[in-house]
């Protein structure tokens, strides 16, 4: 039976001192600037921690784990009740208790992050749990903080423009800044590893996974980007984590729901996947997301790439001479289950070579097989403990041994800052990418076009931006003198919802639709083609991917600003109404929807204003 420990003051654990961090963990490290030469030097002290662990403590680390819950002591009930279904405890303080995992994933969906001060609180909790252990050692709390459409921290910390959109900046400058930003909010509020940036190059337009995620189709673009956005990560003390390896960027199977096959040679997997991540490596990137992917060119055996050893050893180990991290993408998708049992799974992987195991469906099956292979000779302690130091080598470089706690102080000082916020607005304004402008229609001036309806597609936020879509965009254009209505049509709109937004454009300067992946069959083809009819401008804004306007006909003008979060919509409606001029280019190519062999709009292409 566990029983839960009184749950510390608020004012306890966001006022631990350093030097109380540093007692819990006997031997302290050095601090995190030190290079990685110094690091080393400490792989004695990190090798006796590990002395100490029992074999449920090594397997444990090996773990990174969800789990339900705003607080680590004291969630609220229905959390409570979550854990137990899918975990056996009832907070994270007994997660790390019972399983003595080595970090913790945070997700909205599962209630850990509700606002920074909260979020801090939580990780917190979190460490001191787990260095009350009787082998102290910090956690590395993580999550998907890639920005645009996968963000986990919502407002009030800073939303940034997602991969796509840095790719149509083409700045390094601004991409390093980003993950400069991003990762000192993160750190902020305790978490040290995010699972970004994204190093897939996105060749297919059908991807369904990647697509925004990816900075680009062009290799070596991708690859500046990745290695500008690692540098900034590490500038703010966050490991960054390139994913998915060795490329998901060309699939059009999402590994959520099924295991895709890329075709690509050992050839062209060198030229179009590798490129990005021999960058990040070359940057110094502490961990690695592998791929739930089939790849025959590089495993003959078509194992995931996550339980390939030829892959993840033989290529990613020996021939990139990668040393660093290995985590797998959630094992909880559908990728990696269809092949191997969910008790095979984790055995596998580290095998394969992996490191962290990342959110398995069902923890104890996951955990238990691991700990029956070491009993069974399958897998040998000395094997475990190859990963459990890469692991605390990362822990030691972010100085969570030193200090692992997040302070009310920081949080207030660094999340969320008119600074960041100013620098998220700048970057934002310089990847909007104008594809159409017919006779110059646009800019907009609120004394010729002063009337304008906005409809379209109105996906949930995927951020915690205020949203939605449609909202946004109105309230902008309202900001900047027009009179602006919002009327969300959504992304499969029905035959009244067009009617009504027919009748809505009568007597209206102009229309402007936010469109969001047009498909060949796709009803918002309809609204857009009823709302040219009516006379009335039509200006279309693809909110995700900028291959919409291929589908798309008769609008005046169109812009791609590659999410639908806030900044990237204000800075879309900045671009519209001449406040800023469009710089962004496109990243991807633009097919012909009935010829893909025809390029409509090539990698660069962008039009501006004036001259």
């Amino acid at each position: 039976m566990h029983h839960r420990a009184p749950a510390p003051s608020r004012r306890t654990l966001l006022t631990v001192t350093a030097a109380a961090a540093a007692a819990a963990v006997t031997g302290a490290l050095a601090p995190a600037a030190h290079a990685e030469t110094d690091l080393r030097a400490d792989d004695l002290k990190l090798r006796r921690i590990i002395d100490r662990m029992s074999l449920e403590e090594k397997v444990g680390q090996l773990f990174v784990m969800r789990v339900y819950g705003h607080s680590a002591t004291a969630p609220d009930q229905a959390d409570i009740d979550a854990n137990l279904k899918e975990i056996g405890v009832r907070t994270a303080a007994e997660l790390i208790e019972r399983y003595h995992v080595g970090g913790i994933i945070y997700f909205t969906w599962a209630h850990n992050t509700r606002d920074p001060q909260q979020i801090a609180e939580l990780s917190n909790g979190i460490q001191q749990a787990a260095l009350a252990r009787s082998t102290p050692v910090p956690v590395l709390i993580s999550t998907d903080q890639e920005h645009g459409i996968v963000c986990r921290v919502g407002k009030p910390a800073t939303l940034l423009p997602g991969a796509m959109a840095l790719g149509a900046g083409g700045s390094h400058a601004d991409a390093r800044k980003a993950a400069q930003i991003a990762g000192e909010e993160l750190a902020a509020v305790g978490i040290r590893q995010n699972y970004a940036p994204v190093a897939d190059v996105n060749v297919n337009p059908a991807n369904p996974v990647i697509g925004v995620r990816s900075f680009g189709s062009d290799p070596q673009a991708v690859a500046g980007l990745v290695a500008a956005q690692v540098k900034g990560y590490q500038q703010a003390g966050v490991a960054a984590t390139s994913k998915h390896f060795p490329g998901h960027g060309d699939t059009a199977v999402d590994s959520h729901f099924g295991l895709p096959t890329i075709t690509h040679t050992r050839e062209q997997w060198a030229e179009l996947d590798a490129p990005p991540f021999r960058s990040a490596i070359d940057a110094g990137i502490d961990s690695i997301m592998t791929a739930h992917i089939v790849v025959p060119a590089l495993d003959p055996g078509e194992d995931p790439a996550t339980l390939s050893r030829p892959i993840v050893t033989g290529i990613l180990r020996e021939q990139l001479g990668y040393d660093g991290v290995v985590v797998t993408d959630s094992l909880g998708m559908e990728g990696v289950r269809t092949k191997y049992g969910d008790e095979r799974v984790p055995v596998l992987a580290l095998k394969a070579g992996v490191d962290q195991l990342l959110n398995p469906p069902k923890l104890d099956v996951a955990w238990n097989a691991v700990l029956a292979a070491v009993r069974a000779g399958e897998l040998t302690e000395a094997r475990l403990d190859e990963s459990i130091l890469r692991i605390l080598r990362l822990k030691a470089k972010l100085g969570l041994f030193r200090q692992a706690y997040a302070t009310r102080a920081g949080v207030e000082r660094v999340v969320g800052t008119e600074s960041h916020l100013a620098h998220a607005d700048r970057i934002a304004e310089a990847t909007t990418t104008l594809l159409v402008n017919e006779d110059g229609f646009l800019p907009l001036s609120p004394d010729s076009h002063g009337s304008v309806l906005v409809v379209g597609a109105d996906p949930a936020s995927p951020s915690g931006t205020t949203g939605p879509p449609t909202t946004t965009l109105a309230t902008a254009l309202s900001e900047l003198g027009f009179r602006a209505t919002a009327l969300s049509t959504g992304i499969t709109p029905t035959a009244a919802k067009i009617e009504e937004a027919v009748a809505a454009a009568a007597g209206k300067d102009v229309v402007l639709v936010g469109t969001y992946n047009v498909s060949a069959t796709s009803p918002q083809r309809t609204l857009v083609a009823r709302l040219v009819a009516t006379g009335v401008p039509v200006v279309t804004v693809s909110i995700r991917n900028p291959y919409d306007i291929a589908r798309l006909d008769g609008q005046r003008a169109t812009l791609a600003a590659y999410s639908w979060t806030d900044v990237e919509l204000r800075a879309a409606v900045r671009v519209l109404a001449g406040l800023a001029r469009p710089r962004g280019r496109l990243p991807v190519p633009v097919q012909d929807a009935a010829d893909p062999t025809k390029v409509l709009y090539p990698v660069g292409y962008g039009l501006s204003y004036g001259p």
